[in-house]
């Protein structure tokens, strides 16, 4: 089976699509919610933005003097996703949301207004940040008297720790961006730092939560349907299939397609199927067989004792002698039959212990030769048994092995027309030895060959008819098989082989 045919590959690849599929449809919706709720992407330089604003307002102020700042900075960056605070020198502050900004960050705005070059940056602990000299400090910097040093420069570690807490660690430096009109500094825009993934997370988290969990329940919705839909309807065909047929119904069989493990799956119960079904009319047939098998001699023995008990017959006693050598000769039949019927099943059940030694192929032809000679002599049939060197022995239990031979030999010596010759040999096969008996009789019709193993076979009329019971080769397959080995047939008008192979 090819690999891209199995159920599991299949079930892999696809959810590896359908994840595929979601990951791009979020990273789609989410590029389209962000590009709705503000045209400033989370990452955009600070210190970019603070000019962009500052160049803006400065172009502002010098059309309209008067302008309403806070109108204009709420209509023209409310969308903006990056807040920024604008802070005059007559102390107006203007934000561009409802955004609160940190104390220091505005003290520090106030110390660039004030004329202060001030580059806030975090230096070794200890060290102040860079500002002005502390007898130029100017009125408005902090809450202590005219002349006072703010609370940035008396306690600059803590006021860095202060500014990190607020605006999230890792902040280098913030640079206000001027806003000069005719020459004058009339206020500055301070663009906070902010971490991207921060901003992401507090402005994104909940409509990335939605869209997120809309993806992933239509995603496993379709990927249970499309991919996991099938093959459970599938499963459920073929347990369909089994549950019908074991309440009886031996007709019901599994679909097959598909090419993948499912079809395996069901391809394999449908040939479990045919081969019970199968045994069932085997063992129908059976039964009917050996029904009429045992039915045929009670009912002559039943008939002759009848006869025998009616006080209005008159015998003689030769016919009274013939009626019980008949009565006999079907008991001893029926004898026969029972005890072919219990060996037949005590092999094909796994029974009967092999008493397992070294037989020589010689003496199990010469004792079929002696036990047939007055049958062979009277119908002028020739015995010849040819025995390969290295085919002298084989390894088996040499009572059943004979048993074996002296069936194949009797079946040959019943059909072989007067003056023939059956044939026996051995030879090398392989890992084993074959042991062949040939007779030169009338042959087996091609269509009965595949059933001459079963039980009670009589169904060949091109072979004379025989009084046996048709189990003989039935046993003889269950002895071989028993023993690791296998039997094959071979005939055609006027030769007909059987051949037993067993390991050496």
């Amino acid at each position: 089976m090819q690999w891209y045919r199995s159920l599991y590959w299949r079930i892999a690849l696809g959810v590896v699509a359908f994840l595929a599929a979601m990951l791009v449809v979020q990273a789609v919706l989410f590029v389209w919610a962000v590009s709705q709720s503000g045209r400033s992407l989370p990452g955009q330089s600070p210190a970019r933005l603070g000019q962009t604003v500052a160049l803006d307002l400065t172009n502002l102020l010098e059309r309209e003097p008067q302008a309403d700042l806070a109108k204009y900075v709420r209509e023209q960056y409310a969308t903006y996703t990056h807040p920024f605070f604008v802070l005059m020198a007559d102390g107006r502050l203007i934000t561009s949301g409802s955004k609160t900004f940190p104390e220091p960050l505005i003290q520090m705005a106030r110390v660039r207004l004030q004329g202060g070059s001030l580059r806030f940056a975090r230096g070794r602990r200890g060290e102040p940040p860079q500002g002005p000299p502390a007898d130029g400090v100017r009125p408005g910097f902090g809450s202590g008297e005219r002349g006072a040093r703010p609370e940035w420069w008396q306690q600059p570690d803590r006021f860095v720790e202060r500014f990190e807490r607020d605006e999230g660690a890792g902040v280098r430096f913030v640079r206000p961006a001027p806003i000069v009109v005719a020459g004058k500094l009339t206020g500055v825009v301070v663009v906070p730092p902010q971490a991207p993934f921060g901003l992401l997370l507090s402005r994104y988290a909940p409509m990335l939560t939605l869209v997120g969990g809309g993806v992933l329940i239509v995603g496993t919705v379709l990927t249970s349907l499309l991919v996991f839909g099938p093959a459970r309807r599938r499963l459920r065909s073929v347990e369909t299939a089994a549950r019908r047929f074991g309440s009886g119904d031996l007709a019901a069989r599994a679909p097959e397609t598909g090419g993948d493990e499912i079809a395996a799956v069901a391809h394999a119960f449908n040939r479990m199927a045919d081969d019970l079904a199968a045994s069932d009319r085997v063992r129908r047939q059976l039964l009917a067989d050996v029904s009429h098998e045992l039915n045929t001699p009670v009912t002559a023995v039943r008939g002759y004792l009848e006869t025998l008990t009616m006080p209005e017959v008159a015998l003689d006693e030769e016919t009274r002698a013939r009626y019980l050598r008949i009565i006999a000769d079907e008991a001893a039949r029926l004898e026969r039959l029972i005890g072919d019927l219990l060996e037949l099943a005590k092999f094909e059940g796994g029974g009967g212990a092999l008493r397992r030694g070294t037989v020589a192929i010689d003496q199990l032809f010469a004792r079929v030769g002696a036990r047939h000679e007055r049958e062979l002599r009277a119908r002028r049939i020739a015995l010849a048994a040819t025995i390969a060197p290295d085919a002298a022995t084989v390894a088996g239990d040499a009572d059943r092995l004979e048993q074996v031979v002296q069936n194949l030999a009797a079946n040959a010596i019943r059909y072989a027309p007067d003056g023939s010759t059956i044939r026996l040999a051995a030879r090398r096969a392989g890992e084993g030895v074959a042991l062949t008996v040939e007779d030169e009789g009338p042959g087996i019709s091609p269509e009965h060959l595949p059933h001459v193993f079963d039980r009670f076979y009589k169904g060949d009329t091109s072979r004379a008819p025989a009084g046996g019971s048709g189990l003989g080769l039935s046993i003889v397959k269950a002895i071989v098989e028993r023993h690791g080995g296998r039997i094959s047939v071979d005939s055609r008008p006027g030769r007909t082989v059987f051949e037993a192979w067993l390991p050496a």
